[in-house]
């Protein structure tokens, strides 16, 4: 179980380097329910491996601080009460030096019991789940700092990047055709996917074309000027009463100054770069966007199989090429880039595959008890650890939400 022990320690490690730059100020702020303090972050994925793993299976294992489990379990109704999730950023204390002697309390725990243990496939499934689990908080304490440091009116860096460069000109609209047919959903081998992906099942698609890259900011603006946030025509009812009750009128994170568009980066302020793909619009915003230009966003399946059409950018370990904690790329090259950009929105409900079982216990509340008026979105972001992207990947959001990396990409039917 060496390897496991390996990815245990830098799996762990990744999550202390995400915070390494911030203030102890920066730890502690909620400013809305969905964006939880980083310091919860980094708790709350210490107490999944002491909960589901240490005190389950290692008899000797002696609790850090019985409090914990009240504040920082997510959800989990099956282990115990819990601090409500819009109070997260109530929790002063503990202080982020004691979540840091938590998280070391547990690694050394953690690392004792993986080498000295004989592992059944059961724990070694949840280990990983756990690991799998805290790649997700990875991607969520990215876009939640981002959150934080673009609501403070300074707009700090949070990751210095290369200078956001004006390039990219060329962009086509090139499509790939997809043959109507019955096509295979659902993951298939023995590594690890969620529950949610699992059940490989057939669905009829009628023939679609589908655009090779993602749509970039300087065509939503083209949207934003013909007055796509002023007429309702191309918006579903709910999108609509969204854009008048929050008055919104740009994706999040993007200003006027002096009648130029600028917008919030992890690099800073910065002038919106018209060659980037868009992010940061909800689903409404995707949607009507989609129907502006006459055409509209594949469903999770058509997404699924149009990515097994196209050949992936992958590393020499095989893992997915993206700009992982930095800006996303959009070129128009002739290259397919499905992973590692955005976030894309399909016009999918969030709901189980057929076959689709819970596991018993508290593991099956990970993701079943979720599918419900949510949208699932597909490809991994820019803020998407690498080797935790697969085409079977189904992310999943309520349709008015856009703090994470969320774009979208055009198709239509033939």
């Amino acid at each position: 179980m060496k390897n496991l022990t390996n990815k245990f320690g830098r799996v762990r490690q990744q999550s202390e380097k995400l915070v390494s730059t911030l203030s102890p100020e920066d730890f502690v702020v909620q400013p809305v329910v969905d964006v939880s303090p980083p310091k919860w972050h980094l708790a709350h994925t210490t107490w999944f491996f002491e909960q589901f793993v240490l005190g389950n299976f290692d008899k000797t294992y002696r609790v850090y601080d019985e409090d914990f489990n009240y504040l920082f379990n997510s959800y989990y109704e099956s282990v115990g009460k819990r601090v409500l999730r819009a109070n997260r950023g109530n929790l002063t204390r503990p202080g982020v030096d004691e979540v840091l002697k938590y998280r070391t309390y547990v690694n050394e725990k953690m690392v004792d019991f993986l080498e000295t243990y004989e592992l059944t496939t059961e724990i070694h499934d949840i280990v990983e789940l756990g690991l799998q689990h805290e790649q997700q908080h990875q991607e969520l304490l990215v876009t939640d700092i981002k959150y934080i440091l673009g609501n403070n009116p300074l707009f700090p860096t949070f990751w210095k990047n290369k200078e956001n460069q004006q390039t990219g000109g060329n962009l086509h609209d090139r499509y790939t055709e997809v043959e109507g047919g019955v096509y295979k959903i659902g993951y298939e081998g023995d590594d690890f996917h969620f529950d949610n992906e699992k059940g490989v099942h057939q669905v009829y698609l009628q023939p679609y074309r589908f655009q090779s890259r993602l749509i970039t900011n300087g065509e939503y603006l083209e949207f934003m000027e013909a007055g796509g946030y002023r007429h309702f025509e191309h918006w579903l009812m709910e999108g609509w009463e969204w854009v008048k009750a929050e008055k919104v009128s740009a994706p999040l994170y993007w200003h006027k100054v002096d009648d130029e568009w600028y917008y919030y980066t992890l690099n800073g302020f910065e002038k919106v770069n018209l060659y980037e793909p868009v992010t940061h619009i909800n689903f409404f915003e995707a949607d009507a966007y989609a129907s502006w230009r006459g055409k509209r966003i594949m469903t999770e399946f058509e997404w699924e199989v149009a990515c097994k059409k196209v050949e992936p950018r992958v590393d020499d370990q095989g893992n997915f090429v993206n700009s992982e904690y930095f800006r996303p790329k959009c070129n128009d090259n002739g290259h397919h880039q499905m992973f590692g950009d955005t976030w894309e929105w399909t016009s999918s409900a969030y709901l189980p595959y057929p076959y689709f079982q819970k596991a018993p216990g508290a593991i099956g509340e990970y993701n079943g008890k979720f599918m419900i008026n949510q949208k699932v979105l597909r490809g991994g972001s820019c803020a998407t650890p690498s080797d935790h992207i697969r085409h079977t990947y189904r992310n999943f959001f309520h349709p008015h939400l856009r703090w994470q990396f969320t774009g979208l990409r055009l198709a239509e039917h033939i």
